[in-house]
């Protein structure tokens, strides 16, 4: 069901108030945009006029933010003209944000096992999810599953956090989530020390695999990243017959549902139909965009 959006997305001139910059084009980008973070909730982006010389803005998913501060944090890869032109702005200087935009993640209050999955530039929603359930969601446990093909925009460290059915192997995680207490493991096929040897899925299989069946039906998947991935993830979810939603990634336009440039198949109660990943999503039940 569409979210009513109606005075809920706002347009703000944002502060530029940090650009960390981590191997292969990869940044963290903090903006101060109180309209947006007041109302942001996880899975939804931002759309960001990278530079004046581009009109056309681009989607970037919200990886934190702070209500009480004003600030909302991305984590965008440089990978065409406009992110590019984005990567060389400054601290202090000023860029054009609108947001939030899009449906977010519904956390399932009955499922106790939140299992987060995050994949490239999937990975921001997934610790915006993580820090919500810190705060708000003391009887929900999250694990966090992220995989990269690149280095990780982040420095890693071994955990202290056991994750039971892994092997002591892998070992890394993410700091930030470390410091929340909460577990959470890499992923990747490019042989990274302390990073599981593999697909996200094939682990996010094997912790699974190592829970009890009464354990197992308390979990349920978020997940955010590439097409490929996510349709692994769906599968993944149908295959342990556990609830899942996704987070979509897809081209935008005008992100706020005008141009239809954006759209997806999705499966509904009255049968097949084309549906906006800006406004409609880009959070979807998994079941109903990958059969």
């Amino acid at each position: 069901m569409q979210e009513n959006t109606r005075n809920t997305i706002f347009i703000e001139d944002a502060e530029i108030l940090a650009q960390q910059a981590f191997a292969e084009g990869q940044f963290v980008l903090r903006v101060m945009a109180p309209k947006c973070a007041v109302s942001a909730k996880p899975g939804q982006f931002s759309h960001i006029q990278c530079d004046p010389q581009r009109l056309m803005r681009r989607p970037l998913s919200i990886m934190r933010v702070s209500a009480t501060e004003g600030w909302v944090e991305f984590l965008y890869k440089a990978v065409g003209a406009g992110t590019e032109l984005l990567a060389k702005r400054k601290v202090g200087e000023t860029i054009n944000v609108m947001g939030p935009i899009g449906r977010p993640f519904e956390l399932d209050t009955t499922k106790p096992k939140a299992l987060l999955l995050g994949g490239g530039v999937g990975i921001p929603p997934m610790v915006c999810l993580s820090e919500l359930i810190k705060e708000q969601y003391e009887a929900i446990m999250p694990t966090v599953f992220m995989g990269s093909e690149v280095p990780f925009p982040f420095e890693r460290e071994k955990s202290a956090i056991p994750v039971h059915g892994l092997s002591n192997e892998t070992s890394d995680c993410l700091p930030l989530l470390e410091a929340w207490n909460i577990p959470s493991r890499l992923a990747s096929l490019q042989s990274y020390d302390g990073a599981y040897k593999g697909y996200i899925t094939d682990l996010a299989r094997d912790w699974l695999n190592a829970l009890g069946d009464e354990e197992r039906q308390q979990v349920a998947i978020y997940s955010c990243g590439p097409t490929p991935m996510l349709k692994a993830v769906a599968a993944l979810a149908k295959e342990f017959d556990l609830p899942c939603q996704v987070s979509l990634e897809e081209y935008m336009a005008c992100a706020v549902g005008g141009c239809a440039g954006c759209v997806v198949k999705v499966s509904t109660d009255e049968g097949e139909a084309m549906k906006r990943v800006c406004v409609d999503g880009p959070v979807f039940d998994a079941k109903t965009v990958f059969a």
